[in-house]
């Protein structure tokens, strides 16, 4: 069965999910402008997005509503996240919950069923 897509969920960004993922999480405490979320995101992730993957990130989570550009400060453009871009990253961070949850519990079932062999 086919999940519905939905205009506020990741699914769509396909391999850039990640990086707007990142961004998303970024954002949730708080308005940043990029070199303040390519650090967050280092600090989180432990890897630093290039200037192309975020700023490609930020523009199409920009499109669609995800965050929103704040008025600029010199040389800085801060973005925040917007009610829908929170409402995505909510149900991006569910799945991923769930997968995770799954692929623990396969692991330790795995780990069972070895020893079950052995």
């Amino acid at each position: 069965m086919k999940k519905k897509q939905t205009t506020d969920d990741l699914e769509d960004f396909g391999r850039f999910s990640e990086p707007a993922v990142l961004i998303l999480i970024s954002l949730a405490d708080g308005p940043k402008h990029g070199y303040a979320i390519t650090s967050d995101i280092e600090e989180v992730a432990g890897f630093r997005p290039g200037p192309g993957t975020l700023y490609g990130a930020i523009a199409r989570l920009e499109s669609r509503g995800l965050i929103e550009a704040l008025e600029s400060r010199g040389r800085r453009h801060p973005y925040r996240l917007t009610a829908q871009g929170e409402k995505a990253l909510r149900a991006r961070l569910a799945a991923l919950e769930a997968v995770a949850r799954a692929g623990q519990a396969r692991l330790a079932g795995g780990r069972k069923t070895e020893l079950a062999r052995a």
